[in-house]
């Protein structure tokens, strides 16, 4: 069995041996495997899988996962750390601020090579429509490795409802769109038939066969519905390889939605049977029931990849699982449920006499992992306990243990709130570090500010709640108001200061350890009303239209006061997404000039546009 994975400065993993007491190493031998060199239509290595990220593109289509522009830099940043291959970093068409989140991605992280040479390919998703697809070039084209992903359905179902078209006339679609962006100047274009599982494998081999002799490099298969059975869509993979005109020239994908639970399961079977990328987003989240879980795929490859996959490897780095999907998770305000595989707050939670039992004889009895594997970090073996008397350095370096590397500005924000934790409480556990990092640091950008607050309630009187708030402007101003209760009575006096009319859509708290001196995670969800409401629209990926929500999340000892930074926290969203600097004709034109100049001129000249 194996006990624990490690990673090299190639992202690369390599299996443990077991060592220690306990039967499990957590100082794990690093491997020195190299990532092939990235080609378009072509992986040196038979057996190397590509990891293709799609959080901040289908993950984003979850109700409720609304991004701003500076949230999305910060998670592709957070994935070329865990170095995914490639970064679909959005549909650049959906919206202006779509649009200037993909560009802003392919500038930054898209042209940021590290030590070892690894750079992210930064993808957009656009429909076959030309102007879809010249919008998608645009927002990536001034990234060091550009790609352009476009789709069109292909099921019976889909073309005879959804598209109204004819076989030939989704043929002709699809060779138009992939031909165009070969015109424009796109050397990596991947291509999708939508809802695949449910079309027929002879039409799908023709449609594959014409777009590929028009240039496209990639062929992603996608279970849009969930539909298929491990068996059944491994089987398709093959089919598709095998009776697909070209299919040695191009890189098979998958993409599995898990309306069935099975899209992990899916996805390594496509893998089996030769698909050489698949499509995940972190923690799993997308539409209905979400995508292809990016950790599970990852380290089930890692773990029986070797032995039980025909040598199947990926190059993702899985230390940085755990803070990534911490990030994920705080921006989007889309919770992990305790039970989920790899990264739920269970995943490494032992209870049961006979577990606990095997635990302390052998780690191995029930774990098939190490926590550390994932940037999980749960004992400090140099025996530090955080406390009021703790300094900066040995916060610095318990959140560097959890594998958090921040600014020192950050690490002020951090400290800062952790002395006034800390004032409170005896000892700071990991899991109110954890806590402080999703209030001062996985935040939307400080538009609004609580400075303090004040309630009064009880059973003899109506809840009233005064706030003092710095505004965008500068100036500090405070407001009063009633409620039904101490969190309504708060949220009244924001809106008083604050004056955009919302609708609170969803209310959660939870108590981050046990105890009364407990920190309190809150979690909200909002939309704007009135007015703001009909521009408070994105359009998805299928060209359907939905009102947008806005989560915030904050914490802190005061359940009201967790409820009143949460609140601020949605209300700062919603202001950075719906006054976003729209893309004039202009940066557009400059945009254009910027990505004919050479890669290394355009890198260095990056800021500046």
């Amino acid at each position: 069995m194996l006990a624990g994975l490690t990673s090299g400065n190639n992202g690369t993993q390599a299996a443990a041996p077991a060592a220690g007491d306990n039967g499990v190493s957590s100082v794990l031998p690093q491997s020195q495997r190299p990532r092939p060199q990235y080609t378009p239509n072509r992986i040196d290595d038979p057996n190397y899988v590509r990891i293709f990220d799609t959080t901040l593109r289908d993950g984003e289509q979850s109700p409720g996962a609304t991004l701003t522009s500076s949230e999305k830099l910060e998670i592709a940043k957070q994935l070329a750390k865990l170095k995914v291959d490639i970064i679909e970093a959005g549909f650049p068409v959906a919206s202006p601020d779509d649009f200037d989140a993909v560009r802003r991605i392919a500038m930054d992280v898209g042209n940021t090579r590290d030590a070892s040479g690894y750079v992210p390919v930064i993808c957009g998703l656009s429909r076959t429509k030309l102007r879809d697809v010249e919008v998608a070039w645009d927002a990536v084209r001034l990234a060091e490795r550009p790609r352009v992903h476009t789709f069109l359905a292909t099921s019976p179902i889909h073309m005879e409802y959804k598209l109204r078209m004819t076989e030939d006339q989704v043929v002709e679609n699809a060779v138009a769109a992939v031909k165009h962006l070969r015109k424009l100047g796109c050397q990596d274009i991947e291509f999708s038939p939508e809802d695949a599982s449910r079309s027929e494998p002879q039409f799908l081999c023709r449609v594959l066969s014409e777009v590929i002799k028009a240039g496209a490099t990639t062929v992603n298969i996608p279970d849009t519905t969930g539909w298929a059975l491990p068996h059944e869509f491994g089987a398709l993979i093959a089919e598709l390889r095998k009776n697909t005109e070209g299919a040695e020239n191009v890189i098979f994908s998958a993409h599995c939605q898990n309306d069935l639970g099975l899209a992990t399961a899916n996805a390594l079977a496509a893998g089996e049977a030769g698909a050489r990328q698949l499509e995940c987003t972190i923690n799993g989240i997308g539409e209905r029931a979400g995508n292809t879980s990016l950790e599970e795929v990852v380290m089930a490859i890692a773990l029986r990849g070797e032995g039980l996959m025909n040598g199947l490897w990926t190059g993702v780095q899985p230390i940085h699982i755990a803070p990534t999907s911490r990030m994920v998770q705080d921006y989007t305000g889309m919770a992990i449920q305790p039970h989920k595989a790899i990264v739920g707050a269970n995943a490494f939670a032992h209870e049961s006499g006979i577990h606990q039992d095997g635990m302390l004889k052998s780690r191995q009895t029930y774990e098939i992992m190490v926590p550390e594997t994932i940037g999980l970090t749960r004992a400090d073996e140099a025996g530090i306990v955080l406390g009021k008397h703790s300094g900066r350095h040995a916060l610095k370096t318990r959140l560097t243990q959890l594998n958090y590397t921040l600014t020192e500005e950050q690490v002020s924000d951090v400290f800062r709130r952790f002395k006034d934790v800390a004032d409170k409480k005896k000892t700071i556990s990991d899991e109110d570090l954890l806590a402080l990092m999703t209030d001062e640091v996985h935040q939307a950008e400080v538009i609004y500010e609580l400075i303090d607050l004040q309630v009064m309630c009880g059973s003899l009187g109506m809840p009233t709640a005064s706030v003092k708030m710095r505004g965008p402007d500068g100036v500090i101003r405070t407001a009063s108001g009633m409620g039904t209760g101490p969190v309504d009575a708060s949220y009244k006096a924001i809106d008083t200061l604050v004056n955009i009319p919302v609708e609170l859509m969803d209310y959660s708290m939870q108590s981050v350890t046990e105890g009364i001196e407990a920190l309190a995670i809150t979690r909200i969800s909002l939309r704007p009303t009135g007015k703001l409401a009909s521009e408070a629209f994105t359009t998805n990926a299928q060209g359907r239209q939905s009102q947008r929500t806005f989560s915030g999340s904050g914490a802190d000892e005061d359940i009201v006061v967790a409820s009143a930074r949460a609140y601020v926290s949605g209300l700062n969203k919603l202001v950075a997404v719906m006054k976003a600097p729209k893309i004039s004709a202009a940066e557009r034109e400059l945009q254009r000039l910027q990505a004919s100049k050479p890669l290394t001129e355009r890198a260095s000249n990056a800021v500046a546009v």
